[in-house]
């Protein structure tokens, strides 16, 4: 009897110190940034309460942080908690809005303060509530009145964001020399419902070769204005056009105008656009073109009507993130004038520690009735002094990233980092 007791009490000793261990593990997270920018060094130094690991799959909790362009030309973030493991039943997202002229240290603020939030509930139930300190206690403004978030603010904008900006270079030695001058100019106001924007660019380039015999003076300009408007019909449907008015000395363009109509259905609701965006456009075309020089096919100028359509797919999951998108255009005039444009961008995690990644940019020519009629010479080709014949172009690239070793990743030591302690 004496011994049944102790084996009892033995039990009994064992499993209330595994149910405390089990209560004190410390939450294990892996933070995905693949979509956007962080600063997991700051993200790990302010959160030291759980253990950063590099390995999703032994991790208690997978952040999965994203971020999308919104109206005033700022961004807004999501962070997605999906539970793993012991909390696979979890999931939670935050969503916050940044401002385009939020600094660097604004962002990482931010992101790490609705980080804690997230990760709060968690780490409570991991057995550290103890370690927490919360506050809900709103701020006062300097008159002491509490102003809260439901509380409308009137713009004085009317969401209107306007920029603008001038930029150049030079460059430089005894056989090259080369300018460029450009500037820049938008007018945008986006709400949900509506989306319009006006965009003017203009540049100039000039480019000497000095070859000993002779010096060649190449000059190109571009001006470039564009309008877009896109009504919201409902979460899935939206209506729109766009409008083009270019100069391109490079294209044999003197002038081009181009509008576009247009219908764009998207499988996903807009609302999910951080997460996943499937859609399908299709539009109308009219382009009226009007060439410096006389082209391939005999043409000053001419009226040429098309159609596009296009197809983008884009995904932000625990497994990793795909962009992709096919775009047709062909002229009404004749069929075989027509342009094939793929992209595609994909990040996919294989395994836990095994990642593939690939972005390509393939297209296939066949609308280039813009090129001038002539010969092209040698200095044509080595110098592009005018856009030459092409069937098609074509870029890609990959990589395979596998990693082993310890999956812990919580210590901070910025010694002998490049530019002064900021990682590259």
């Amino acid at each position: 009897m004496k011994k049944l007791l102790a084996v009892t009490l033995l039990l009994s000793v064992c499993i209330s110190l595994h149910a405390q261990t089990t209560l004190k593990t410390r939450l294990k997270v892996f933070v995905d940034c693949s979509n956007t920018n962080c600063d997991e060094t700051f993200i790990r130094t302010e959160i030291n309460i759980v253990d950063f690991v590099l390995d999703r799959v032994a991790a208690d909790v997978h952040v999965l942080i994203t971020s999308q362009r919104v109206g005033n030309g700022g961004d807004q973030f999501q962070l997605i908690f999906y539970g793993l493991n012991r909390f696979s039943k979890i999931t939670d997202t935050l969503r916050f809005d940044m401002l385009e002229m939020a600094t660097d240290v604004e962002t990482r603020e931010q992101l790490v303060k609705h980080l804690q939030i997230g990760l709060a509930p968690l780490i409570v139930k991991a057995g550290y509530a103890n370690e927490l300190t919360i506050q809900t206690k709103v701020k006062a403004d300097s008159s002491g009145s509490v102003k809260t978030a439901n509380q409308n603010t009137k713009d004085k904008w009317n969401y209107w964001v306007f920029r603008t900006s001038a930029n150049g270079n030079f460059n430089s030695d005894q056989n090259y020399r080369s300018q460029r001058l450009g500037s820049r100019f938008s007018a945008n106001r986006i709400t949900n419902d509506l989306k319009v924007s006006f965009n003017f660019s203009a540049s100039d380039n000039r480019n000497t070769f000095n070859t000993g015999s002779e010096k060649i003076v190449v000059k190109n300009h571009t001006l470039n204005f564009s309008h877009l408007l896109a009504k919201s019909l409902n979460q899935h449907w939206t209506i729109g056009y766009e409008a083009v008015a270019l100069r391109s000395t490079f294209s044999n363009i003197s002038s081009q105008f181009y509008i576009s109509p247009g219908i764009e259905y998207n499988v996903f609701p807009y609302s999910s656009v951080n997460s996943k965006l499937l859609t399908f456009r299709y539009g109308l075309d009219v382009r009226q073109n009007n060439y410096y020089d006389t082209t391939i096919y005999n043409k000053t100028n001419e009226l040429l009507p098309g159609q596009n359509l296009s197809l983008a797919l884009s995904l932000n999951q625990k497994w990793g993130s795909i962009s992709t998108g096919i775009t047709y255009r062909n002229y009404f005039t004749n069929w075989k004038y027509y342009n094939l444009s793929f992209n595609t961008f994909v990040d996919v995690r294989l395994t836990g520690n095994l990642s593939f990644n690939l972005f390509a940019f393939p297209s296939i020519v066949r609308d280039q009735v813009f090129l001038p009629k002539g010969n092209t010479t040698i200095d044509d080709i080595l110098i592009r002094r005018r856009q030459l014949q092409t069937s098609y172009n074509f870029f890609v690239g990959f990589g395979v990233t596998y990693r082993f070793g310890s999956i812990l990743n919580n210590f901070i030591n910025p010694r002998f980092d490049s530019g002064g302690g900021f990682n590259d």
